[in-house]
């Protein structure tokens, strides 16, 4: 990794910077002590240079400690309008060496920032990051990348997508891989279905501008779990570095579509009405500041889809994603075939073996059946669990990393992110049509809502 690199920081002042990106920095800087970073923040907001490093100073000490402050070389504040290509032009001009642009702003101001640097002699070597979701269909996406590819190549664009950054996906890689009991078994033959499952007991918490237009579909199946399922599916890569990775993952979103190509009969929706949660009431999604109930926007979402080649014939991969649930649930679960014959004389069922990974806190268990106890000839299940290395680490703190390093091995390469809204468009057009009626439940209860998974 460069040991001196410049972060930039486009929409300094919003939430998702305060939120997310200066945490994981904080986090990133105190685990890996010999970088140096000139942060620079950019904003639209007069603010002086005083209050962002407050802001910075702030934020580093509340989530990592003083300390990883000796990091940084310097803290930084400009403000500019980013779509506008002279004071983009004034800001890089200023800047030399290793340099990564972070588009911290709503995607629409992030791609007219990029239109305003066609005319901006960028810095050699610059990695430019965007947040998902990139571009609004798979129409959208693809003239976002022939934009971005204008700018910088393919190898220099780190598209956001904080699930690959999360430490439990990267163990899976290990487990699937370096495991003789898991490799050889990886498969249509051995396996009969996978769920990939991402519930919060979290309401709208006052994102209505966004997900009310977005829809549970699109901010967490479209955005993220698909991604997740690019990870379980792939086929081995020669290596992990960036090309092998997304070239494995690129292909299975290729051959991932909606199960039978059945929108109507495999995928479900529903929003939430008042309820309680955790102890907070919660009132009814259509009653939240800012929604309107014409939109149809959905908080819970699942979809069965199938990969179409010779590994996963057959195997359906069902994703799920909910608001304002009783329980969070954060996993990824394969289940195993049972055995084709079981000998006479043992007692109880001997069901398939399931691998549960939790995406947080990062867990891992394996179920199995097990005999012994009173009677050594029945049947019980028994799990061996394993606490996974990196479960504090933010999902972010991967990110900036790989980012910072110039490697866009854990992002979202410009073809995959039109593959997830192609894999999604028959699904959207299903509900659209009303084919799939727009269920309800009662915030903080899920027993209403428990959908067949295939």
């Amino acid at each position: 990794m460069t040991n001196e690199s410049t972060l930039v920081i486009l929409g300094a002042t919003g939430d998702l910077t305060s939120r997310l990106l200066l945490p994981a920095l904080a986090q990133l800087l105190e685990r890996q002590q010999d970088l140096r970073i000139r942060l620079v923040g950019v904003g639209r907001e007069d603010w002086d240079e005083s209050t962002w490093v407050t802001l910075v100073r702030r934020t580093f000490e509340e989530n990592a400690g003083a300390g990883c402050l000796r990091s940084l070389t310097s803290i930084e504040y400009r403000q500019a309008d980013i779509t506008a290509s002279s004071d983009m032009s004034s800001l890089l001009g200023e800047l030399t060496g290793s340099i990564a642009l972070y588009f911290a702003v709503p995607p629409a101001v992030a791609a007219a920032s990029c239109e305003a640097l066609r005319s901006v002699d960028l810095p050699p070597g610059i990695m430019l990051a965007l947040e998902k979701p990139f571009g609004t269909n798979a129409a959208s996406a693809e003239s976002l990348n022939e934009l971005v590819a204008t700018l910088v190549p393919e190898n220099q664009i780190f598209r956001v997508d904080h699930f690959l950054g999360r430490s439990t996906l990267l163990n899976l890689l290990g487990v699937r891989f370096t495991n003789r009991v898991f490799e050889p078994l990886w498969n249509a033959e051995h396996i009969s279905h996978v769920t990939i499952s991402y519930d919060e007991q979290l309401g709208l918490e006052s994102r209505a501008g966004y997900y009310d237009h977005a829809g549970a579909l699109v901010d967490m199946i479209q955005s993220h779990l698909l991604q997740v399922l690019a990870f379980v599916a792939m086929e081995p890569p020669a290596t992990l570095n960036e090309r092998d990775l997304r070239d494995a993952t690129g292909a299975t979103l290729r051959a991932t579509r909606v199960w039978r190509d059945d929108p109507s009969s495999f995928t479900h929706r529903a929003r939430y009405t008042a309820g309680s949660v955790d102890g907070r009431e919660l009132p009814s999604y259509v009653d939240e500041d800012g929604v309107d109930p014409a939109n149809q926007a959905e908080t819970l979402a699942q979809a069965t889809f199938g990969v179409d080649n010779a590994r996963w014939e057959g195997v359906p991969f069902t994703l799920r994603s909910g608001k304002a649930m009783s329980h969070p649930r954060r996993e990824v679960v394969v289940h195993f075939k049972p055995v084709r014959h079981v000998p006479d004389g043992f007692t109880g069922k001997a069901e398939g073996a399931v691998l549960r990974f939790n995406l947080n806190p990062d867990q891992m268990s394996l179920e199995i059946n097990v005999n012994g106890g009173e009677d050594p000839f029945a049947l019980h299940r028994a799990a061996l669990d394993a606490d996974l290395a990196g479960g504090n680490a933010k999902a972010y703190a991967e990110v900036l990393s790989e980012l910072l390093q110039g490697d866009p091995a854990l992002s979202v390469r410009g073809d995959a992110a039109v593959q997830c809204w192609r894999i999604i468009e028959p699904i959207q057009k299903a509900w659209k049509d009303g084919v799939v009626p727009l269920q309800e439940y009662p915030a903080g209860v899920t027993d209403t809502v428990t959908w067949p998974a295939h």
